[in-house]
Formats: C-alpha cells, sequence, structure tokens
C-alpha cells in the first residue's frame, strides 16, 4: 500500500505497519473523533517535507478514504440536530469545518507541488483526475459546512473550484470516468460532474432552507444530476452560467455574459419534470422510493418541501415576489422565540434583556429584508420565531426568519415572513394542562384562526379554551402550517368566541 515509502523520515505514516494501524484506527472510532484524528494527522503531513510527492498523495488519499465515512456521517448527525449554535454543537461544527478545510488545503498543496515538479509529477500524472476529483469533492463539502451557518463564500472559493476544474480541462481528464470512493454505494462519476454538483448546490438558495433540508438537498442534487449537462454553449433554454476563470458564482442568465473559452452554462428543464415526478410518486406511496439514497429514512413531511424547493430553484423563471417591497431605513425590537415573545406581549417581560436592534431596509405586506448583528453565541437560523416591535410604535409584530445569510464576521442579512400584525398571547386550557400560546387572527365563529404554541402542547383533537378581551374562546387544532425548534404554528377551528 506504502510502496513509495522511504527510510529519510521518522514521520509515524512513513511506517507502512504504523500507517496501517493509524488508518483503521481512524476508520473504527465515531464520527468526531476521527474526524479530529484525521484532521490531526493532515496537519502533521502539511508540516512534514521529507515526503515525496507521490508518497505524500498517496497518504493523503488513505487519510481520506478512512475518514469519509465518518466525516459524512458527521455532516448529517449536525443537520439532523438544526445546526444549533451553542456547546457540543457549535464544538461539531468547527470540527467538521476543520477537516475539509484541511483535506481541500491537502489536495490543493499536493496539485501546486505537481506544478512544480520534475522527476516526481511522473509518479502522479495517472492519480491527476483522482486528485482533481476528491479536491472538488472536499471544497464542495467546505461550501455544505459552511452553509449550514449561512456564511458568506467569498470569491476565492470560486476561483479556486474554476481553477481546479480548467486544469481537469487542460489535462483532458475532466470527462474521464472514476471511482471517487471504492467501496462505497457511489457510482463513477466524471471530475466536471463534481463541479457542477457545485455549481447546483450553490444555484439552489441554501440561505432558504434549514441545515436538515441542505442535507436533503444536496443528496437530491446527487440523484438528479444526470438531468443536468454543463455546456459551452449559449442556448435559449440556458438558466445558469458560470465563468470557471472568474471568481464568480453561478449566476441566473438574465442577459447574455462575455463570451470567453471559460464561459459554460447549465439548466434544470429535464431535472424539473424528473422532480415533479418524484414528488407524484412520494406522495402517492407515501415514501422515499428505495432507489433514492438520502443517507438516512426521512418522513415525507421533511422531504416534500425539499423537493418544491428544488424545483422552484430549477425553473426557467426565478421565483416572483407576491409583493413589491419598498427600501426604507428604520430599526426594529427584536426577541427571539416563543416564550421571549409571549412574555413580552403577556406584558410579564419589559425591559431590554433579550432584546436586539435590527435595521430594516426593505418591507412589503409579507415581511422585512433587514441587517442583523451576528454574536458569537448566534441564535438566528431559518425557520427562528421572532418577536419585532417597530421604531417608534408599541405594538408587536411576529414573524419568522425565512432567509439568512451571514455577510461578514459580525453581521448578516435576513428575510423575514410577517406572520401576524396583532398578535395576542393567551394562556390557553389545553383539557386541563396550561400552556402558553400566541393566538395570530381575531377569532370568528365558526371561521379558522392561527396559533403558535410549543409543538409538544399541540395534540390531535384536544381544543385549547381561553379568555380574551372579556370573551371565552374554544378553538380545536386542524392542520400544522409551520414548526420550527421551539414551536409550531396551526390552523384551529372557532367552535366558540362570546
Amino acid at each position: 500500500m506504502l510502496r513509495f515509502f522511504s527510510n529519510k523520515t521518522t514521520h509515524p505514516l512513513a511506517d507502512a505497519r504504523e500507517a496501517k494501524r493509524i488508518l483503521a484506527e481512524i476508520a473504527g472510532r465515531e464520527p468526531q473523533s476521527a474526524v479530529e484524528d484525521a484532521t490531526a494527522w493532515l496537519e502533521s503531513l502539511a508540516a512534514e517535507e521529507s515526503f515525496k510527492l507521490a508518497q505524500r498523495l498517496e497518504l493523503i488519499f488513505k487519510l481520506d478514504e478512512a475518514a469519509v465515512a465518518q466525516a459524512r456521517r458527521l455532516g448529517r448527525d449536525y443537520a439532523c440536530m438544526g445546526g444549533a449554535r451553542r456547546g457540543p454543537e457549535s464544538r461539531q461544527w468547527q470540527v467538521g469545518m476543520d477537516y475539509w478545510r484541511q483535506l481541500a488545503a491537502a489536495y490543493l498543496d499536493c496539485i501546486t507541488r505537481y506544478g512544480a515538479a520534475k522527476k516526481d509529477g511522473d509518479a502522479v500524472r495517472p492519480q491527476l483526475p483522482l486528485l482533481y476529483g476528491r479536491l472538488i469533492n472536499a471544497l464542495a463539502a467546505k461550501l455544505k459546512w459552511k452553509q449550514f451557518r449561512y456564511g458568506a463564500v467569498g470569491p476565492g472559493f470560486w476561483k479556486t473550484l474554476g481553477d481546479i476544474y480548467l486544469a481537469a480541462v487542460e489535462a483532458n481528464v475532466a470527462k474521464a470516468p472514476l471511482w471517487l470512493y471504492v467501496g462505497t454505494t457511489e457510482t463513477m462519476i466524471e471530475v466536471e460532474a463534481e463541479y457542477l454538483k457545485v455549481l447546483i448546490f450553490q444555484a439552489t438558495s441554501m440561505d432558504k432552507l434549514q441545515p436538515l433540508q441542505m442535507e436533503i438537498a444536496e443528496r437530491f442534487i446527487a440523484y438528479f444530476l444526470p438531468y443536468f449537462s454543463l455546456i459551452r454553449e449559449l442556448r435559449k433554454e440556458n438558466v445558469y452560467w458560470v465563468d470557471a476563470a472568474k471568481p464568480l458564482p453561478p449566476t441566473r442568465l438574465a442577459k447574455v455574459p462575455e463570451i470567453t473559452p471559460t464561459l459554460r452554462f447549465f439548466d434544470g428543464t429535464r431535472a424539473l419534470e424528473a422532480v415533479g415526478k418524484t414528488i407524484e410518486q412520494i406522495r402517492s406511496e407515501g415514501r422515499v422510493p428505495p432507489g433514492i439514497n438520502l443517507g438516512a429514512q426521512y418522513d415525507v413531511r421533511t422531504v416534500i418541501p425539499v423537493l418544491e424547493h428544488l424545483a422552484l430553484c430549477w425553473a426557467p423563471k426565478p421565483p416572483m415576489r407576491s409583493n413589491v417591497r419598498r427600501r426604507i431605513k428604520s430599526t426594529l425590537k427584536v426577541v427571539n422565540g416563543l416564550i421571549a415573545v409571549h412574555e413580552r406581549l403577556s406584558g410579564r417581560s419589559s425591559g431590554q434583556e433579550g432584546v436586539e436592534t435590527w435595521v430594516v431596509e426593505d418591507v412589503s405586506l409579507g415581511g422585512f429584508g433587514a441587517q442583523v448583528p451576528v454574536s458569537r453565541n448566534d441564535w438566528i437560523c431559518i425557520g427562528a420565531l421572532v418577536g419585532m416591535q417597530p421604531e417608534g410604535g408599541e405594538n408587536w409584530l411576529i414573524g419568522i426568519v425565512r432567509r439568512y445569510v451571514r455577510t461578514g464576521p459580525n453581521k448578516g442579512s435576513v428575510g423575514i415572513e410577517t406572520l401576524s400584525k396583532t398578535p395576542r398571547a393567551v394562556f390557553a386550557d389545553a383539557n386541563g394542562l396550561w400552556t402558553e400560546a400566541l393566538l395570530l387572527d381575531i377569532p370568528e365563529c365558526g371561521e379558522y384562526a392561527r396559533m403558535a404554541l410549543a409543538a409538544d402542547a399541540l395534540e390531535e383533537k384536544v381544543a385549547l379554551a381561553f379568555a380574551i378581551d372579556d370573551k371565552n374562546a374554544r378553538l380545536h387544532p386542524r392542520e400544522t402550517i409551520a414548526t420550527g425548534e421551539d414551536f409550531v404554528v396551526a390552523n384551529f377551528f372557532v367552535q366558540s368566541f362570546s
């Protein structure tokens, strides 16, 4: 396995028997520990200059293969926890991000050394397709972990990614089929296809998805990838373009860009039809078809919204805003979470503790766009319930964060859907159990009204009874409208209000 090693280095991985033991140990550990170990060994290789290029690359390949299953599992576990930003979960994010960053840097270093090599380069040349493919795969994972925290992706990322793709094109290996990881359930793929997957991932508006939805979306992108192709020609069906030589992400084709040899186009027209058929099949069968590998079993209610999001992003025409936005500059007082909002509306809390100030940049009938401060213990995420008090006002609004992206180390940009402009805090009796709830609509007997409450407080066929404005109300739960970490919004039938 490690046939290239000489006796000129004392690095532990230079000994074939010790290297085999270390790799087996990594492969057998639980995800976070395995990824931490692999990162440490990659760092040690970067600091060791005694290895020849072929030796170095083979070791990186072996470390990558030993850790890949655990690294992917770590990402799935983090996403399933909702991308929490505190305690062990925050540490988990850092471990995952550090690993893919270090792996990408190790492969980039090998490419740099290959460009400067003379004799050593000959031994590595047959490995170029795998090197380019593994590097793009590592960059893709790095992008996903960045998106888990809604981090801004700088131009350097797109320049590096494009340069690797163009190097593969120049070496005439971009379309050479290869097994990225032997022994996995993956099929053969091309370097160009790996590059295209990253472009599609970016074009799929991950800033509107929760971490688990991102994880599922990435799996669906791989599944629907055969319906996409990267082409040089400008055609009427093209939806996105990218210039691989420029530090730019893929962009919707609003106007024809400057024509260059490195310009590429892709569209999701064929994929859109396949997504529609998949949605129909899942709804009909009540399950995800066995041929679709999502890495885990997910409820249909979790999967369908992701597919619907893909369909919107891949459609020939971008989703249109339902309401016109007006540019403004004002401030909002903001509190986070169902309990905090309830305390404000019920008058149990009136101080400034837990209150943030956001700067509103645009407003419409449906919501706000705002610039927000990002603290070290950032709580902002897609689906977060917030209470908002406009500048100079006494009333509180309730909304849900629907879009979020970090625009700098200490700031971000959010899009908020307004749920209610006249919310009321109530204490409801749920068959003898008292629960805090937010009434989002004015009740009318015989009609429906929305309420937000803790998810574990919503029970089918259990009515909520409460007093408000000297009237007694009794509401019966119907369908769920939205869910979050600490709340659920549901429709209720108003049985009585008098």
